[in-house]
């Protein structure tokens, strides 16, 4: 039963948004589960983050500020913090109670994992028919590969993005980012609402199947016709797009770079007079797109050339006042001054109990009538132990103590030791 059907609920009550009314139990770990269930979170779905005691490894990536995980504090915002340790008998009977009165399940562990602790789909979803279970993995739910571990940047590899990207003379690059993780949580995102919306139609949920290598492989669109009649195997082209020229990054007199992309014909037009070379119209080489994508060398060094001659913010500027679609390239602390950011509420101050405040990335996409929002930030580890088990199932204040007493769960900031010695006196 989604909380949809208990508007007594506070959790419900407090949420808005396309999804405000279902309920999400999330069983991740590190960057890709958690982000999907964030996505959900942020447009108002209930989500019940289950975590074993030491709590999830998201918490220990990037920085920290006394002692407050700054990336939990961002992917874990708009959930509630439960502590189960679903290896024992007593917390997996308390796990599929919440799953009972849940509409998803989003997990990350390696295929195989839930049904060796009893917990597969069948499982789950005997008493509840409609449940959508949301698996992401390295390698997918089947295939000769699904038990291999895999993480984003292995599945890059994998799946032929790490080939592409860098410079052709050096070794395969990456950007410093969980892109392939990111992108994965996307897809799963967009799985889990079609799966819910059958479910809706027909009262029967289903698994979503999503795999990192998968979601790295759909970026190679364009590669797998080309090379299926062509048989060519195209190399890493450094900072240019493949396909389109002049799309490159260029250098200015101030050794700051800027990049121009003008992909088609009109747009072409409009960089050469932007720079005052007209005459690079007239050139036949560059009178079409596959012309300027034949000769990108020459045309590129046309372009850098004359980029060296103004530094890069006049080069984006006399670009963008042409329409030429055109950035420099921003560091995070240009981010934070740009207002654009701040006008689209892409930089979201949030408070924060002992931080006071933290800015976090904002929600996307935006929605003109059922936005989403940011309720909190992350909760620490078993946060939200007593208070989501006491609303969602009903357990007594005594039954909770006696389960944190046998390590079933645990409470943030209750100390096991002394509780015993309290429920006992």
């Amino acid at each position: 039963m989604s909380c949809i059907e208990k508007l007594s609920e506070t959790s419900c009550l407090t949420a808005t948004g396309p999804l405000a009314g279902y309920r999400v139990i999330e069983l991740c770990s590190t960057i890709a589960g958690p982000a999907c269930a964030r996505l959900m979170g942020d447009f108002g779905a209930e989500v019940i983050k289950v975590e074993p005691r030491e709590g999830d490894s998201v918490r220990s990536i990037g920085g920290q500020d006394k002692g407050v995980s700054l990336y939990g504090s961002a992917i874990l915002r708009n959930k509630e913090a439960v502590s189960i340790n679903i290896k024992t008998e007593a917390g997996r009977d308390l796990l599929l109670k919440l799953i009972n009165e849940a509409d998803i399940v989003v997990e990350n562990f390696r295929p195989g994992t839930l049904e060796r602790l009893n917990l597969g789909y069948d499982v789950l979803s005997k008493d509840n028919p409609k449940l959508v279970l949301v698996r992401i993995s390295g390698y997918g739910q089947t295939g000769p590969y699904a038990a291999k571990p895999g993480y984003g940047a292995i599945c890059e590899a994998f799946a032929g993005v790490r080939h592409m990207t860098g410079d052709p003379d050096r070794p395969p690059s990456r950007t410093a980012l969980a892109a392939t993780d990111y992108l994965t949580s996307v897809y799963a995102a967009f799985g889990a609402m079609m799966a819910l919306l059958n479910a809706q139609k027909t009262g029967v949920g289903q698994v979503v199947d999503a795999a990192l290598y998968e979601a790295a492989f759909s970026m190679m669109e364009s590669v797998v016709p080309d090379y299926d009649r062509t048989g060519v195997v195209p190399m890493r082209q450094g900072s240019r797009l493949p396909g389109t020229a002049p799309n490159n990054l260029y250098r200015g007199s101030d050794g700051n770079y800027v990049l121009i992309a003008a992909n088609n014909d009109a747009v072409f037009k409009r960089m050469a007079r932007a720079m005052d070379r007209a005459d690079l119209l007239e050139d036949p080489r560059y009178t079409t797109i596959r012309g300027r994508n034949t000769n990108h060398e020459a045309l590129d060094a046309e372009v850098a050339e004359w980029a060296t001659t103004v530094t890069a913010r006049e080069a984006a500027e006399r670009m963008e006042a042409a329409g030429v679609p055109t950035s420099l390239v921003y560091t995070i602390a240009d981010i934070f001054e740009d207002p654009h950011f701040r006008e689209r509420d892409m930089l979201v101050p949030v408070p924060h109990e002992t931080l006071g405040e933290v800015t976090v990335a904002g929600v996307v996409p935006k929605l003109s009538a059922t936005p989403g929002s940011i309720r909190h930030l992350g909760h620490e580890v078993g946060e939200d132990t007593f208070a989501v088990l006491q609303r969602v199932l009903g357990i007594s204040d005594n039954a909770l103590h006696d389960l944190a007493r046998d390590g079933a769960i645990m409470q943030h900031g209750l100390d096991a030791f002394d509780e015993r010695k309290a429920v006992r006196a």
